[in-house]
């Protein structure tokens, strides 16, 4: 059997640097994947040694994107160490920001990093715009929606303008696509709908990055949550700016009931064949038993649950997204998670290391030990020995995959009313089994689906902030004593980011950083074999892939931005034949 090896480095679209390499059989199915992040993130060694409320600020730099996630996270491990519990207004206002991140998040995730891979931009010039008009009106009307995008006239608009760009030799960000792939399977109608949206989102995305700067002073990087609740006093009691934080709400959300959802359905639906099993029968897929499509992977799905819903401290309340695991796509049974059970292995990552490791007693001491430089001057990962920078996660001894799609299926196998009736409201308006969410097609509708809930339940949010705020409840902050609380404690603060499941831990010693670690979604997601050899989320995701064209990967890309990969950001030069550029000693114990 003849084998090729694919090497897809970087992988753009995404945040920060990633490397897949795949081997084909001489059907072009994939039959062996590994993933590899080619840049180190030590912001776990620069805390060593800070004032623990400090953290926050220094741990949100580990991401270019969810940088509030992180700082938030960072924040709630400290706030646990010390046993603060915040007042309510601080709970709500950190679940309007993050939740205002959620959905920024997801439509740019979809629309200008992963759309792409079902939309051929080229496509969409020889659409017939009346006929796009109607197609847009039939797949709004799946959503029960009018179309955000409405006459043919505005579609034709659009499409003059993207065909003036591409006389001129100016596609610009769309010019290095794989346009004409034969595994691009919408009509050119269906194409120029997903160019209108993809244009229409680059004007909705940034108000909803305003929403988050209206509680969180800015964006990225916002600057109001501190130890113990939140400093965004004056904006908490100005009903002009809970006013404004409703109406972009308002305004994004009907892009995403009348956009968003209905091309989900349009993708979902003309994909529909990568997204189940042939070999599966119908009863299989209707019950869900994790036979999986294209992408399908681990099919072990965990969520650390998130969104506190009433004001009961961490790990007690009620939360929007519960936590929990699921086993091998079984959505009958559902496990408690036990932070106890959480370790990271780094067999096949560039550090020091023998054996798992509980975040607690985690290290990262950098080990880089190359790549292989083979006879035809390309370079390649020493599969058999380390070959990435990210850490492999363990739950209970096994690799899980977490995500939006992970947190949708926790939450039927929940039994969670508000999850159930989004996800299976979705399935049914689409008439599609819940076998396809066990798919790169499923991954990325389950995102979706998570766009309106969260836009839905964020409506109630800030109404019952309003509401707090008008009884005469103003509090915003929990006092404590510094010096008694950090004497010598731990905490975590384990939660969701939009991306999965984001943990940080932190040890305190006499008032000072003893041990920090963040155990990240990516890190869960894009890990390399573990030591006993198994694979992560992305690399088994591409396992009996079919690649239509080796020079043109669409359906690795398509796969791997379906999780949407976010590496932390880290300045990094690579030479594209593994030509050594410089060695450089970094000073971890660096004292900004």
């Amino acid at each position: 059997m003849s084998k090729k090896h694919i090497v897809v480095d970087p992988i753009t679209r995404i945040e920060g640097h990633l490397r897949i390499e795949a081997v084909i059989d001489e059907n072009n199915r994939i039959v062996d994947a590994y993933s590899a992040s080619t840049m180190f993130r030590g912001i776990e060694t620069i805390l060593q040694g800070r004032d623990p409320r400090d953290c926050g600020l220094l741990a949100m730099r580990i991401c270019g994107v969810c940088t509030g996630t992180h700082y938030q996270r960072s924040i709630e491990a400290v706030e646990d160490a010390f046993d603060i519990t915040i007042p309510k207004n601080a709970r709500i206002v950190r679940n309007l920001i993050q939740g205002a991140l959620y959905i920024h998040d997801h439509l740019v995730h979809f629309y200008h990093l992963h759309a792409l891979d079902f939309v051929d931009v080229v496509s969409a010039l020889s659409a017939d715009p009346a006929k796009a008009a109607e197609e847009a009106r039939k797949w709004a009307s799946v959503a029960g929606e009018a179309p955000y995008t409405d006459g043919q006239g505005e579609f034709k608009e659009i499409q003059d303008r993207v065909t003036k760009f591409v006389k001129q030799g100016r596609l610009g960000i769309f010019g290095n696509g794989y346009w004409g792939n034969k595994h691009y399977k919408l009509t050119p109608e269906q194409n120029l709908i997903g160019v209108a949206h993809y244009l229409k989102a680059l004007d909705i995305q940034r108000d909803l990055a305003k929403m988050q700067a209206i509680f969180g002073g800015k964006n990225p990087h916002p600057q109001s949550i501190v130890v113990g609740g939140v400093t965004c006093v004056q904006d908490i009691q100005n009903p002009a700016r809970i006013a404004l934080f409703k109406q972009l709400l308002k305004d994004g959300t009907k892009f995403i009931k009348q956009a968003y959802l209905p091309d989900v359905y349009m993708a979902g639906t003309m994909y529909a064949d990568e997204a189940t099993d042939s070999k599966a029968t119908f009863t299989e897929l209707i019950e869900g038993k994790g036979v999986g499509g294209t992408g399908g992977g681990l099919l072990n799905y965990m969520s650390y649950g998130d969104f506190r819903l009433d004001d009961t401290g961490f790990y007690k309340a009620k939360t929007l997204f519960p936590s929990g695991i699921v086993y091998g796509g079984d959505l009958s049974k559902v496990e408690d998670v036990d932070p106890e059970k959480i370790a990271e292995d780094v067999t096949h990552s560039w550090y020091e290391g023998s054996e798992p490791l509980h975040p607690y007693d985690g290290q990262t001491i950098p080990d880089y030990t190359g790549l292989d430089k083979r006879e035809d001057g390309i370079a390649y990962l020493k599969t058999d020995e380390k070959y990435s920078w990210i850490k492999s996660p363990i739950y209970n001894d096994t690799r899980v995959e977490v995500g939006p799609l992970a947190r949708m299926i926790v939450g039927v196998a929940r039994k969670d009313e508000r999850i159930t009736k989004y996800v299976m409201n979705f399935l049914k308006r689409g008439n599609l089994p819940v076998g396809v969410l066990f798919s790169t097609v499923g991954r990325t509708a389950g995102r979706a689906i998570e766009t309106e809930l969260m836009a839905d339940a964020m409506v109630e949010w800030v109404d019952e902030l309003a509401a707090n705020v008008l009884s005469g409840d103003l509090s915003t902050w929990t006092e404590f004593d510094f010096e008694s609380v950090s004497v010598e404690t731990k905490g975590m603060g384990l939660a969701e980011a939009p991306r999965g499941s984001l943990g940080h831990w932190v040890r305190v010693e006499n008032g000072k950083v003893a041990n920090y670690q963040a155990v990240v979604p990516s890190t869960w997601n894009a890990s390399p074999r573990d030591y006993k050899g198994r694979m992560g989320a992305y690399e088994a995701s591409l396992i009996g892939t079919i690649v239509a064209d080796p020079e043109q990967p669409l359906e690795i890309i398509r796969t791997i931005h379906s999780f949407d990969p976010c590496i932390a950001c880290a300045v990094h030069v690579v030479d594209t034949k593994g030509k050594e550029l410089g060695v450089y000693k970094i000073d971890t114990q660096c004292s900004i």
